[in-house]
Parts: structure tokens; sequence; C-alpha cells
């Protein structure tokens, strides 16, 4: 080898593999994308053959796939030993990367950031947010340090249960359901179905099968956003979490339905 190996070139190739590129890298780093190339391209040079395959997204060669998962551990290493001398000198510094669902980063997570921010200016917070099934994924590949998880199951060692969040009818205010204070299922029948194709689908299919109620829905939405503006715009109704409420505009509103399910967080 032309050098030795060192963290700064470890920690950019990790963060070149989490994100797809050099541009995301240098975000998630905090640094300058040019460094991010600099880095990687000196940790290749001292490996003596390319760790990444340039492209949209960068993706590991057959030597970056065997090196990653020991880049990780050093990298993760180097963070705890540096959390161990910071609670010796008892302040809290450093980065913590946490991934959501989209409702909780539309609704919980900007107070949340906002104390957060109050309460531990020198600690950076950086939000990734996905899918229910990208989370867990993420969380376990190192790619994040904490994510609220839905439905996990048996909560793991150091995992805190946040709650339960209901399932909702998500209609125009006119909509002749819109005035009740629960809706089933079966009611939602003559209206066109716009389905989520996020991790709610499954909570949805829940509450037809139990009610015995034949599911059909009319669209396919991934984005919840869009799912919400064609509700807006009268395409159709749909079910959503509670959790949601805060991503509505004026005119829609949310009714718990029948039978009741929830997703827990």
């Amino acid at each position: 080898m032309a050098s030795e190996v060192n963290l700064a070139q470890l920690r950019a190739l990790v963060a070149v593999a989490d994100t797809g590129g050099f541009g995301a890298a240098a975000d998630e780093l905090g640094i300058s994308q040019s460094a991010v190339s600099h880095a990687v391209a000196a940790l290749e040079r001292a490996l003596g053959a390319p760790v990444l395959r340039r492209g949209s997204p960068c993706r590991p060669t057959p030597l970056g796939e065997q090196v990653l998962p020991h880049a990780r551990t050093a990298v993760a290493s180097a963070a705890a030993v540096r959390t161990i001398a910071t609670r010796h000198t008892g302040g809290l510094t450093g980065t913590v990367r946490l991934a959501a669902p989209t409702t909780v980063c539309q609704s919980l997570l900007p107070g949340l950031l906002r104390d957060w921010q109050a309460a531990y200016p020198q600690v950076t917070v950086r939000v990734f947010e996905g899918e229910d099934g990208e989370l867990a994924a993420w969380l376990e590949a190192g790619t994040v340090d904490a994510a609220v998880l839905v439905d996990a199951g048996p909560l793991p060692p150091g995992a805190v249960a946040l709650g339960a969040d209901s399932m909702h009818a998500l209609l125009r205010r006119d909509h002749p359901l819109a005035g009740q204070e629960t809706v089933h299922v079966a009611e939602l029948e003559d209206d066109d179905f716009l389905l989520s194709e996020g991790g709610c689908e499954r909570h949805i299919r829940e509450a037809y099968r139990r009610a015995g109620t034949r599911f059909t829905p009319r669209h396919r939405i991934r984005d919840l956003n869009t799912l919400i503006g064609m509700v807006h715009a009268g395409v159709g109704v749909s079910v959503m979490p509670a959790l949601a409420l805060t991503m509505l505009p004026a005119d829609c509103v949310l009714v718990p339905i029948r039978p009741a399910v929830h997703r827990t967080l």
C-alpha cells in the first residue's frame, strides 16, 4: 500500500455508500464534496484498487463490499470513543442520525428538533425520512443511529415505546360522512379509494378484513402529499394515521374508522 488508511477516508466511504453519491455524502458529513472525493481517492490509492463504482447511485466495488463492514466498525468505534470522552467531561456533542416515517417527520419532529437544539446546542440531528420497511433496515445497517419504527414488535434493548397512532378516514370537509364521530369502512365503498403504498397499507387492509368488506382501491399513490392533494381536489377518499392531521389543508378532515386499527411507534 502506498500510504496508511485513516478514519476520514473510511468515514467518507461509508457516507458515499449509504447516501449513493458524493454530494449527499458531503451534506451528511458537513464537509465539501471535493473533500469527500479526495478522501475516497486517497483510500483507493492506499488500497491499490477502486472501492466505489462512480455513477448514479454510486455502488461499492467487490473490494468496497469487503472493506465496508470494517469501515463501519472503525467509524462506530471512533464515535464510541468520543462518547466516552464526552461523558467524562460532562458535555454532549456530535451528530445523531435519526430516521422516521413521513407522518412523524411532518408532525412530531419539527417541535422536537427545536427543543433538542435549545437543550443540546452542540448536538446536530440529521433527519432521514423513509417508509416503514426502510427504517429498520437503515438502523440495522448503521446508516442511522436511531429510528422511529412502526409496529416493531418486541422492543429491543434501549428502545422506548412512543404510543399508538390510530387510523382515520381522510375526507373533504363537505363529504357527507365528514361530520360523523366515526366512519365504518363499508361506508367508504361508494367513493373512489386512494391507497397510500407506504407502510399503512397493511393496517387499512386489516380494517377491511375485520369488517368483512371487499377492498378495491381505485388509485395507488406513493407520495402522501400527493394523496392528500388528490382527496382535497375531490378525486376520492383515503385512510391514514392520525399523525397526518398536521399535513391537511383546512377543508379536509380525519374521522376515526371502524373497526378501529392502529399502528405502534
